[in-house]
């Protein structure tokens, strides 16, 4: 798997987590079953995020964007 398709796995686990989180605040326990089942998922995702990260890392794959300054910090500086 890909740095890209790990990074769009890793979002879309997390934000169904963070869906089911809501239900399961309503009480919702269907919702707590699929919170655990899907952290165990997280898991695994992440992990392998961090080895894929790393690795790309030291490949030169991953650049560092440079930030982008806004207009009013450009007026501020002058």
């Amino acid at each position: 798997m890909s740095l890209s398709e790990t990074i769009n796995k890793l979002e879309n686990l997390l934000m169904s987590v963070a869906k089911d989180l809501q239900k399961v605040n309503r009480g919702n326990k269907a919702a707590a079953q699929r919170v655990r089942v899907g952290t165990i998922k997280l898991e695994r995702v992440a992990k392998l995020f961090r080895k894929e990260s790393v690795t790309a890392e030291k490949g030169g794959k991953l650049k560092k964007k440079a930030a982008r300054k806004s207009k009013k910090a450009k007026k501020k500086k002058n």
